[in-house]
């Protein structure tokens, strides 16, 4: 006869398991970069952008994980999400961004570029607004992605920031930015 309380006993030596988060495990690989514009102004009459760019020639592929928008004034302004699109005027490069693993040492350098530009005119030239978010006042807009917005090389996410109205108002502004970066494979 089976010994019916040995089949409903636990085992004597358990298998650990663990699941992870992916950007938990691209940061421990050191793919995992973290960043933010520097504060933005727009108004009526100015727009802001912060964009990832993916330069053509570096290689890997963008996968976009999470991006915020801090406004930090009394009134709301509207966000919209371009891909592969130029933005009016030259973007700055950022200083604010660090790999995610800062116990990597050296550490890691994305070839993704965090630019942005700030009391523009115009609007993006090309490729495909995608959607837009108001962001509301004193407040931040966030939004988790998960990686699977993803660029190849010469291409771009941009959030452009501009007035919902003709009232005149100035805006204060930061965005920020999670991806990561895959080489890409020869075939």
């Amino acid at each position: 006869m089976p010994n019916f309380l040995e089949s409903i006993l636990m085992p004597k030596r358990l298998d650990e398991v663990v699941n992870i988060p992916n950007p938990l495990f691209k940061s421990l690989q050191g793919k995992y970069f973290v960043g933010q514009t520097e504060s933005l102004i727009l108004s009526n009459t100015a727009n802001a952008w912060g964009s990832l760019v993916n330069p053509i020639g570096s290689g890997v592929n963008l996968f976009a994980n999470v991006y915020t928008i801090s406004n930090f004034t009394d009134r709301p302004f509207l966000a919209q999400l371009w891909f592969n699109t130029d933005p009016p005027g030259t973007g700055t490069q950022s200083t604010k961004i660090s790999p995610a693993n800062t116990a990597l040492v050296p550490p890691p350098i994305p070839k993704v570029q965090l630019q942005f530009n700030q009391n523009v005119n115009g609007v993006p030239v090309g490729g495909i607004n995608v959607f837009d978010r108001i962001v509301p006042p004193g407040g931040t807009l966030v939004s988790e992605e998960d990686g699977k917005l993803i660029f190849p090389p010469g291409g771009n996410l941009v959030l452009f920031l501009t007035s919902p109205g003709a009232v005149a108002v100035s805006f204060t502004a930061i965005i920020a930015f999670g991806w990561w970066e895959e080489k890409i494979k020869a075939h």
